[in-house]
């Protein structure tokens, strides 16, 4: 069953009548709906071309949000191979909301870590709806660090709408956690790449991606805040967030021109939900190709190319 959002209501009442008419042709053999149904397909077809056409930075918001959107455990199931999970930050606890291990990426060893937002209410809980304490961060300094202690390359998944913001979190220092993390990035000398699946938010985000090469999907988005978020601050109302999400230039698009990310990974028409495999397949490939750019450079390099990138970010503007 699909889940639609509220911009795609339209396109829900076509497919919806289209798949009806299907039905009961399924239950009447003699109904002949062939011709009908075709021709509510293909308007449907044209729709969700218009829709997708020109997505407003609010609307790819809630593309990104999608909860059929493959996640990252979805894709270490289906680009790695021999996944071996890594649990624990060795001080306080196994964070459900980070996972991450050794795998074979096309045959290649590898350290993969990313966000999980779980697919259900009881997983979601479980993950905490891929918000990260501490020790999920510690958990991802470990593995960075055993990956870079055996020469492994590190490729990371970030799909989260923030670092956990609650007391107990607060207490056994988030921001310490998070800024170790995006330490830890910048300090290691092996090829680092990350791609943006869903939602990058905030420093929660920017542990897991500060990269030598950053990917993010056509409809995915990364922000310094949740567009809620900047409306009720600035506005003292979490309903602006439409202009929130255009001030904020969080698509794909918008962070390509400023030099914030280097690749937009198309996905298929409608986004990623429509079709996960197509999606999969060509993170996967993109993947293949930034870690191909980055085998020839040594340790020193891969490090110094990091800390330059990120030394030269808003250098370009969005006029360039």
């Amino acid at each position: 069953m699909t889940n639609y959002l509220d911009f795609e209501k339209p396109l829900a009442e076509i497919e919806g009548k289209a798949e009806e008419l299907r039905a009961m042709a399924r239950a009447n053999e003699d109904m002949d709906v062939t011709e009908e149904a075709g021709a509510l397909d293909k308007k449907a077809a044209t729709m969700l071309q218009d829709l997708y056409k020109g997505l407003t930075p609010w609307r790819k918001c809630q593309v990104a949000r999608h909860p059929d959107r493959p996640h990252c455990r979805d894709y270490i199931k289906a680009l790695f191979h021999e996944y071996t999970p890594l649990a624990g930050d060795r001080n306080f606890a196994d964070d459900q909301a980070v996972m991450g291990g050794l795998a074979r990426f096309n045959d290649r060893p590898v350290m993969v870590i990313g966000h999980e937002k779980g697919n259900d209410t009881k997983s979601r809980i479980q993950r905490n709806f891929g918000m990260a304490r501490p020790e999920g961060y510690r958990k991802a300094i470990r593995l960075m660090e055993m990956a870079d202690r055996f020469n492994l390359p590190v490729i990371t998944l970030v799909d989260t709408p923030g670092a956990y913001p609650g007391k107990g979190a607060e207490e056994r220092g988030q921001s310490e956690a998070i800024a170790r993390a995006t330490e830890t990035c910048l300090q290691i000398g092996v090829p680092l790449v990350s791609v943006i699946i869903g939602e990058g938010g905030s420093g929660g985000a920017v542990a897991f991606a500060s990269a030598n090469r950053v990917a993010m999907l056509e409809h995915s988005v990364y922000s310094v805040i949740s567009p809620e978020g900047c409306a009720s601050i600035l506005w003292k109302d979490s309903e602006k967030m439409r202009e929130a999400a255009e001030a904020l230039r969080l698509t794909a698009q918008d962070l390509h021109k400023l030099g914030v990310t280097d690749r937009i990974i198309p996905e298929p028409l409608g986004g990623a939900h429509r079709d996960p495999v197509k999606t999969i397949k060509a993170v996967g490939e993109t993947i293949e190709g930034m870690l191909g750019e980055l085998s020839e450079k040594n340790r020193k390099a891969l490090v110094k190319a990091r800390r330059d990138k990120f030394l030269a970010m808003g250098s370009k503007g969005l006029a360039a």
